[in-house]
């Protein structure tokens, strides 16, 4: 084997290609995941080593690497063999995934401190050692230690060094205010006494503040961050911290999963359930699907959170594939709240039997949840409406000719933001509200529907002296943002919450004992086999905010909805997961939806929709001759193509395929990546300028897809 020519992930859209070594370097010195710039075309580009080769390839004359990069660190066997894994499963370039690993800016010569640190200083750490003095007072309920004792079982003794746990997956499955983070911690403490790393991921930015917070009391400022709202220099510090070991806790979003760390040795995923976690654009990875598989090629535990497991998360847990923990009751005795239901069909016949509403209410709200409103008010304490939708209305109709403006981007109607602010919520587009109809020049176009800003506003009007604020993508856009709402909160300088998703998990205010949820029936008839499930959680995670410090009386929870019988609803009103799961997973059995067997996308969008569906149909029927002359056949289903649920966005039209396949993932896997690689070869070859794609159209594969929208 020749000690010169080395296989180079590159960071392009290519698979690996053969270098020559650099000639001023010993080729001995050389190793796998070692950095590189290498020339490509006319550029030089980033590349890591992979592995030496026998012999050249024929017919092929090879140049050398340009240059080693020394600021960027040899990456570990095992974060190698995982980012090919990646590759592989995920059907995504090597070079490209490698890329995934390091920071956003370059070393540098020393660390400058940020202007809001996003790490607080604890005095429960020792300045003399890298390990924080574990905070001893806590003390764990009998679910609590249970879990921890089964995750970790063995308390080292003074002196020793604490014996290292295997590979398992373990699912902390417990109620909303059951103590999961506590369960954590611990784990965390016993990880670092004996000498490794752990690694936590969240799933949203808003859930970063409060866990930082608590983790500093417990671990001082042994802790990295990294999340999407640090500046590139903030990232590429706390990646370093995290690399080099100065952190022995590394806490983040999805692309913290990324960050090297050679002493790893646990891994928790926090709401483990949350769409969050799947990347929806280049490497379309699954974060907690990808953390399984780093832990396992690492040799360590993962921990899975939730009070509402992923459905395929469960699956696994029941079938015995992950250990199943059960945290069945609140802390400190905390019941979880009372959830009531107010049928909107019967409030709204009543109304109009009255010829109207006397008391002023808006349509919105019910009478049950304006009185609940008024006594948690009265009583000084805080609650939550909650509304997955922003702006003011949903769009606005012409009541003359039946006209709804439409974004010319995307083909979906306009919301309406503050008086006459028509916005489009994928693409920014942005134009004003006619006063007379530009469709029939004689109607004036009225609001239809209901957003978060205009709950804002009718608050106002029925509760002038109460402090309000609004937690949606339209307030919240900074970290600072977010802290700021989030310490307002916290410091009960706020009466009222009112939001989107962004305040419906993880977030944990002692004042807040009423949610209000204004409209359940939002996410129940989506165009997606998961609709039910995600509603279900979503009304689960939003009702566990209430009341989580009350110890005299449960939290109250007034769910308002045109459909009190559809199955999302009658299971949270009896907290019963278990029961929703079986519900749900006998329906996906009959379909072989995931998890009782694996999906993938094939998505094309392109400006012509013409050419894209031509395009789509051609990769259709290439897809169904190649499943039926491969091994996989009789596993395999081809669907389609059709078009989006949303079939244009910001001027793209789109169509999709879908690829089925029962049991495992690897057939389903194994065949788009075969199908990728033959279009790219068809396309590189001499019979064919442009391929089966044409320029004008962007195809992406979408292995284990969530979003079928």
């Amino acid at each position: 084997m020749s000690p010169s020519i080395w296989s180079v992930a590159v960071d392009a859209p290519l698979g690996p290609l053969h270098y020559l070594a650099p000639q001023d370097t010993d080729p001995t010195t050389l190793r796998r995941g070692q950095s590189v710039l290498v020339p490509l075309g006319k550029r030089k580009v980033n590349g890591v080593l992979l592995q030496l080769e026998a012999e050249p390839p024929q017919g092929i004359a090879l140049k050398a690497i340009a240059e080693l990069e020394p600021e960027r660190p040899v990456l570990p066997e095992t974060y190698v063999a995982w980012l090919e894994w990646l590759s592989r499963y995920y059907a995504y370039p090597i070079g490209q995934t490698l890329e995934f690993v390091f920071p956003p800016l370059p070393k540098g010569g020393g660390r400058r401190k940020s202007r809001k640190a996003p790490i607080v200083k604890s005095p429960d750490s020792d300045p003399s050692t890298h390990a924080p003095k574990i905070d001893h007072s806590v003390s764990l309920t009998e679910d609590q230690s249970r879990t921890v004792e089964a995750i970790s079982p063995i308390e080292p003794a003074s002196g020793q060094t604490q014996a290292e746990p295997g590979f398992g997956v373990h699912l902390v499955f417990g109620v909303t205010g059951s103590g999961k983070t506590e369960v954590y911690m611990e784990l965390i403490a016993r990880t670092i006494q004996s000498g490794k790393q752990a690694l936590v991921l969240v799933p949203e930015i808003a859930l970063t503040p409060q866990l930082i917070e608590r983790f500093a009391r417990r671990f001082g400022d042994q802790i990295a961050v990294i999340h999407s709202h640090l500046t590139p220099r903030e990232k590429t510090d706390n990646w370093w911290f995290a690399q080099e070991g100065a952190k022995p806790v590394l806490i983040g979003a999805r692309s913290a999963l990324f960050c090297p760390m050679e002493n790893l040795g646990l891994i928790v995923i926090d709401e483990e359930h949350e769409p969050s976690f799947k990347q929806d654009e280049s490497l379309r990875y699954h974060a907690r699907d990808a953390a399984i598989m780093l832990a396992k090629l690492r040799n360590h535990p993962i921990v899975l959170g939730s009070a509402t497991p992923s459905l395929e998360t469960w699956q696994n847990a029941k079938t015995g594939r992950y250990h199943l923990h059960r945290l069945p009751s609140r802390v400190h005795g905390i019941q979880l709240p009372k959830i009531e239901v107010v049928d909107l069909r019967e409030t709204k016949d009543a109304d109009r039997q009255a010829g109207g509403r006397e008391d002023g209410r808006p349509f919105w709200l019910s009478k049950e949840l304006l009185a609940a409103l008024g006594e948690t008010l009265e009583r000084g304490e805080q609650a939550a409406l909650f509304l997955n939708r922003r702006g003011v209305a949903q769009t606005v109709v012409c009541p003359a000719c039946g006209h709804s403006p439409e974004c010319p981007n995307c083909e979906i109607p306009l919301t309406l933001h503050g008086r006459s602010d028509l916005v489009c919520h994928y693409c920014d587009y942005h134009e004003s509200m006619k006063e007379v109809c530009h469709s029939c020049h004689t109607g004036e176009p009225k609001p239809l529907g209901l957003g978060t800003e205009r709950i804002e506003q009718d608050l106002a009007r029925i509760f002038p002296n109460a402090r309000t604020v609004r937690m949606d993508r339209d307030e919240i856009q900074t970290r600072e943002d977010l802290e700021d709402a989030i310490a307002k909160i916290e410091n009960r300088e706020v009466d009222i919450l009112i939001g989107t998703q962004m305040i419906a998990k993880g977030l944990d205010f002692p004042g807040l004992t009423l949610v209000g949820l204004v409209l359940a029936d939002i996410a129940f008839n989506l165009p997606d086999f998961r609709a039910s499930e995600r509603a279900f959680q979503l009304l689960t995670q939003v009702s566990g905010r209430a009341g989580r410090h009350l110890k005299d009386r449960q939290g109250l929870v007034i769910l308002q909805t045109y459909n009190p019988d559809h199955p999302s609803i009658e299971y949270t009103l009896k907290h019963d997961y278990e029961g929703f799961a079986e519900h749900d997973l006998s329906f996906r059995e009959v379909l072989e939806y995931p998890p009782h067997g694996r999906l993938a996308a094939l998505k094309f969008s392109g400006p012509d929709r013409a050419v894209v569906e031509e395009t789509a149909q051609k990769i259709a029927d290439l897809a169904r001759r190649m499943a039926e002359s491969g091994k996989d056949k009789a596993e395999l289903r081809i669907l389609g193509p059709a078009p989006a649920p949303l079939a244009k966005l910001r001027n793209s039209y789109r169509f999709q395929i879908l690829v089925k396949g029962g049991g495992s993932g690897a057939p389903v896997s194994s065949f788009c990546r075969t199908l990728s690689e033959y279009l790219e070869k068809f396309a590189r070859s001499s019979r064919s300028k442009q391929g089966l794609i044409p320029p004008k159209v962007k195809f992406t594969v979408d292995i284990d897809a969530l979003n079928l929208l």
